[in-house]
Formats: C-alpha cells, sequence, structure tokens
C-alpha cells in the first residue's frame, strides 16, 4: 500500500458495536460477538499482512464484567475457544501475543491457556499482538505504581521513563474506534497522549480491510507534531 514507510508502528483498535450490529439485524446480542471475533481474525491478519509491528485488540474491559452472567458467559467460551484453537497456532505465525489485563479475574482453565500462550510466543520476532482482556487504563496505572513502590525506588527519581517502564505496553501511535461513540473509555490513557485518534462510524463486525487501509491512509497523511 501506499505511505508504507508512514505506517503507525503501534495500532490500537477499540472493538465497538457488537451488540447494536446485532440489534439493528434483529439477532441475538450473542450473534454480534460471534461475528465480532470473526472480525479480529481477519483484522490480525491484515494488519500482520501490512506489517504492523504492534497490534492491540480492545476485546473486554474490566467494566465488561457487569454485563449479564449469560453475555460475560458466552464471551469467556469464545476466550477459551479463540485461546485454544485460534491465538494457539500463534507460534507458527512467529507472532508474539501478551494478554493485558486483570489476568487473575478469569477462570483458571482460562489463565492456564494465556500463561501457555504468552510463554510459548514470548520470544518471537514478528508482529506483538497485545488481547486487552479485562483491561482498564486505569487498572494499568495503578498495577504500575505498585511494582515501582514495590521496587523501593526513590520518589524524586521517578520519571516519565519510570512509568512507562511499568506499564503493560507502549506508546499507540494511532487509536481507532469503531462504532461512532468518541470517547477512549479507558484505554491506552497513558500510550494515549500523543495518538493520533480516528472514530469510525462502522460497527465492528463490518470494519473490513479498505476500512483499515483507509485509516493507515488517514494517519500517513497526519503530522505529527508531539507539541513542538
Amino acid at each position: 500500500m501506499e505511505n508504507q514507510k508512514n505506517l503507525p508502528r503501534h495500532l490500537g483498535i477499540i472493538l465497538d458495536g457488537n451488540r447494536r450490529w446485532a440489534k439493528e439485524r434483529g439477532l441475538p446480542t450473542l450473534e454480534g460477538h460471534h461475528k465480532g471475533f470473526e472480525n479480529v481474525k481477519l483484522i490480525i491478519q491484515a494488519a500482520q499482512d501490512r506489517g504492523i509491528e504492534t497490534l492491540t485488540l480492545f476485546c473486554f474491559s474490566t467494566e465488561n464484567w457487569h454485563r449479564s452472567k449469560e453475555e460475560v458467559d458466552y464471551l469467556m467460551d469464545i476466550f477459551r475457544k479463540s485461546l485454544s484453537d485460534y491465538f494457539g497456532k500463534f507460534n507458527e505465525k512467529n507472532v508474539k501475543i501478551n494478554v493485558l489485563g486483570q489476568k487473575e479475574k478469569f477462570a483458571g482453565d482460562i489463565k492456564e491457556q494465556i500463561e501457555k500462550i504468552e510463554s510459548e510466543t514470548k520470544n518471537n520476532t514478528g508482529m506483538t499482538l497485545n488481547l486487552a482482556l479485562s483491561y482498564g487504563g486505569r487498572a494499568e496505572l495503578v498495577d504500575a505504581i505498585k511494582k515501582i513502590v514495590k521496587k523501593g525506588i526513590d520518589p524524586d527519581k521517578i520519571t516519565e521513563d519510570t512509568v512507562k517502564d511499568n506499564l503493560w505496553t507502549s506508546d499507540a501511535d494511532l487509536i481507532i474506534r469503531t462504532g461512532g461513540e468518541q470517547r477512549l473509555s479507558g484505554f491506552l490513557l497513558w500510550q494515549a497522549a500523543y495518538s493520533e485518534f480516528l472514530f469510525v462510524k462502522k460497527y465492528w463486525p463490518d470494519f473490513g480491510e479498505n476500512d483499515l487501509d483507509a485509516a493507515l491512509a488517514e494517519y500517513a497523511s497526519r503530522q505529527r507534531r508531539f507539541g513542538k
């Protein structure tokens, strides 16, 4: 594609609109999540094909635990199946997988699958795929503070780099949110300080490769000044 040199190194996507996609089609909410996961597979491959170094997908927030038991249980089943049947094969693709979030909140079998995949792919040198599961930007910052305190670092010597080194992932260059909403909802709060933002009206299940290419082209056309 054009402007290959101007690709974002780290692309973050807020996957929004699964439920509204289903509702507008008279389908059960759960069908929207199923369709949304099928699109996750499409966009991961598309991002890898285009040379994105790091892709972070906001799949399940800390607040999402408060949804109905039926919906949460269905999403947990998707995570179980995808971790074993889909993401479990990513070691062959040289993709490094990290799960960002409060992993302790998941059932034991899911935690074991996460640990297995992260361990198997930790030395891979291809694209880094971050799955934000039970993720919240404030929770990430609290976790970073706890790590810094435990290390006994002199408060007078704490810098921005100290905080960055204790976060779950790196600064994001471009953040896309589907579904028409124009807010971060706690996604990568620290890392988004100088991100470019793109809010797309399409619901996540309808966000395809052409939409990704359009977003990357829009990013390439912008001038990032970082306050200078």
